[in-house]
């Protein structure tokens, strides 16, 4: 997929002309144009057929391949296709014409002026025209040349060439002069807009502080390897994602997480990039590159979340394509029908069609809606809520059933040894200790990374029965979802969960214990159990709590552990349907079915989880949600990255995508309903065009304007 900077795109209409042009080129098996962000998204064989058939679209647009490691750099201008400072000169010498013309015929000075006196107001608008409005007339017959006759270009010049025919030149001029300051208004709305999405994409910092040859030196941030030392000195920001070995101070992560408060780092400490060094220098070890950097992800999800584009903002785009030539024919039948079958004046009639030119352009949907949900997407991310696009915020924006996983999500999964429980009494004939089960649960379990076989571990180490450092164990099988096999000098032994010692037809007993269970066996006898702990994290009841009170009615826990591990926490946080003891393809079979029972009820579901097994039910789940820190297939499969572990920030991203839906529904019934009642007054001869000119201005602005409330 290449990435192309749009220079010169200052109109919505046209980058859905481009996107529309460059499908139908062969070779090109996808792309994207985004108003919002004025870039492109392709994947084609011939890229230098893509940026000819950019310029042959839009003369006006000029196309610049982005680098990925520098997809941030987003410019301030807009090349040759809006100059607002040209823009505003000629406005402005427009303004001063037309202000002349009106003197002229108000004071009747330009009768002294003899026989050019007549053509001296005239001669003045038109010359206010041409200033105001050239590049719309210029526009509006390049694209007619092109084959594109009905956009927002030709119903202004037709409508003001037409009030020109029938002796309106105050208003054909005034008509041309508010649409400029229309378009004005609206390109520094959507600036605005811009500018608030651009500081997320300007998180990283280019150069980073290496320690090389003794010394430390500035060198490309994407220069850097894994495992180099830099420096942050206070007042900056961290350029890499990496590991605290010197220093201590405060980290500001709000940039990234949202999180007001910042973080004490220490060694051993992680730090994001992207965030800024409050006080203290702070010396770490890079543990990823630039390009897979905390920073670098967000840069990422946000700039391909806005080509991800909702089912509303195609159909807008349809629509416009749809309306704008009815809009035409309506008129036309207005300014000839009357005259020709009632013998009513052509003059009147064709003023009420030009006025319903004026009124008609669809500016304010074709632009205010994709800002919207770009403002929302942008919103969003400064809470370090990352959405993968507008098809997300709409989906978010149903969401009557939350599934989540336990260990990881609702859970701090920090796990901790809360006892050893012997499968006999110590006086019993080949009864296990205590020290003995946990120190062969130990072994076992010494090359697991889950965890739980941390936990186990590090409980062994406390009690003296290992140094952590030995590796007895032999023929290590690992069952996910199950447990361990492994042989210790010369004994079979099995560590894990109910199901792996009924795999192995071990006789038990039921699990009994609140907490995660796991069982030990030597060489077919149930020797013991260790039980361990996981807390619920902070903010996991005020997670569920709120998503009650935004009317998801169903909270559902899906989870691999058993159900007496499972039923204390949700019973701790209010979650009535658990579904435990699920292997992966258990908890995708068990989600499949929540999913068909709540869309007959009309919602969509979400499920939240962070770990690797999870990958499969987030991208089967309407809206998969992964934690931040969670593994990294998780976050790929993922449809919604939380960049903290709370699980608070869920209720928080429906809020946030009902409201920018509520923004965008507002904006087109708000368009609508405005234009339908103007095209009403104007059929009937009650507006005029300066009526029809402002309402439109006015429309397009306001809904501009309330799609940028979606940032805040």
């Amino acid at each position: 997929m290449t990435t192309y900077r749009l220079k010169g795109l200052d109109c919505p209409v046209c980058a859905g002309e481009i996107e529309e042009g460059i499908k139908k080129l062969e070779g090109v098996s996808s792309v994207s144009v985004d108003f919002g962000t004025l870039s492109m998204k392709v994947e084609a064989l011939d890229l230098a057929a893509v940026e000819a058939a950019v310029a042959r679209i839009e003369p006006g647009v000029s196309v610049e391949r982005q680098d990925r490691g520098h997809g941030h750099d987003h410019g301030h201008d807009h090349g040759e296709g809006f100059n607002l400072r040209r823009e505003l000169a000629l406005f402005g010498a427009a303004v001063l014409l037309a202000a002349a013309a009106f003197a002229l015929e108000a004071t009747g000075a330009a009768q002294g002026l003899g026989r050019f006196g007549a053509w001296a107001a005239p001669l003045l608008f038109l010359a206010a025209y041409a200033l105001a409005g050239w590049n719309v007339v210029a526009g509006a017959f390049r694209n007619i040349l092109r084959g594109k006759v009905f956009d927002e270009l030709f119903l202004m010049t037709i409508a003001t060439f037409g009030a020109f025919a029938i002796g309106q030149f105050e208003e054909a001029v005034g008509v041309m002069v508010f649409y400029k300051i229309g378009e004005m208004l609206q390109e520094r709305a959507a600036e605005k807009s811009r500018d608030s999405v651009r500081s997320l994409l300007e998180l990283r910092p280019d150069t980073a502080r290496l320690r090389r040859g003794g010394e430390w030196i500035l060198v490309p941030a994407e220069e850097a390897a894994i495992g180099e030392e830099y420096l942050v000195l206070p007042g900056e920001r961290i350029p890499l994602d990496g590991s605290v070995v010197a220093g201590e101070g405060l980290v500001d992560t709000q940039a990234l997480t949202g999180e007001p408060t910042p973080r004490r780092a220490a060694p051993g400490a992680e730090l994001l990039a992207g965030t800024l060094a409050v006080d203290g220098a702070l010396t770490a070890r890079a543990i990823r590159p630039a390009g897979e950097s905390a920073a670098a992800r967000i840069v990422e999800l946000v700039e391909n979340a806005s080509h991800a584009k909702a089912k509303t903002e195609r159909f807008v785009t349809r629509f416009a394509r749809v309306y704008t030539p009815i809009v035409v024919v309506l008129a036309a039948l207005i300014a000839f029908l009357p005259p020709l079958l009632f013998g009513r004046s052509l003059a009147d009639w064709a003023y009420r069609a030009l006025v319903m030119l004026v009124i008609s352009c669809p500016c304010a949907l074709v632009v205010s809606v994709p800002l919207g949900y770009f403002g929302g997407i942008g919103g969003a991310a400064r809470r370090g809520i990352l959405v993968k696009g507008a098809t997300v915020l709409d989906a978010l924006a149903e969401a009557k059933t939350v599934v989540f996983d336990k260990t990881g999500t609702l859970t701090k999964g920090v796990f901790k040894v809360l006892a050893v429980v012997p499968a006999a009494p110590p006086s019993a004939p080949g009864a296990f200790t205590e020290d003995g089960i946990l120190k062969l649960a130990a072994a076992a379990e010494s090359r697991s990374r889950h965890p739980i076989a941390a936990s186990i571990r590090e409980a062994a180490r406390a009690r003296g029965l290992s140094d952590g450092t030995e590796d007895e164990a032999s023929l290590v099988r690992e069952l996910p979802g199950h447990g361990v096999v492994a042989e210790i000098g010369g004994r079979r032994i099995v560590a894990g969960n109910d199901r792996l010692l009924h795999l192995e037809n071990i006789p038990h007993a039921s699990c009994a214990a609140e907490g995660t269970t796991v069982n030990v066996a030597v060489d077919g006898v149930y020797a013991g159990r260790v039980v361990i702990g996981d807390e619920p994290k902070a903010d996991a009841a005020d997670a569920l709590r709120n998503l009650g009170r935004l009317g998801v009615r169903r909270a559902v826990m899906l989870t691999g552990d058993e159900a007496c591990a499972a039923a204390p926490v949700a019973a701790a946080l209010g979650i009535a349907e658990v579904h435990a003891g699920l292997l992966p393809g258990d908890k995708l079979e068990r989600l499949e079915s929540i999913i068909a029972e709540t869309r007959a009820a009309g919602g969509s579901t979400l499920f939240v989880g962070d770990g690797v097994n999870d990958a499969p039910v987030l991208a089967r789940a309407d809206v998969g949600v992964a934690m931040g820190a969670g593994a990294d297939a998780a976050v790929e499969c993922a449809d919604l990255v939380l960049m903290t572990d709370e699980p608070s920030r869920v209720a928080e991203a429906i809020e946030r995508a009902r409201r920018t839906r509520r923004i965008v529904r507002e904006n087109i019934v708000f368009s609508l309903a405005i234009k339908a009642g103007f095209l009403a007054l104007g059929a009937l001869g009650v507006a005029v065009m300066w009526e029809a000119v402002i309402a439109d201005v006015g429309v397009a602005l306001l809904a501009t304007l309330n799609a940028t409330r979606a940032m805040k």
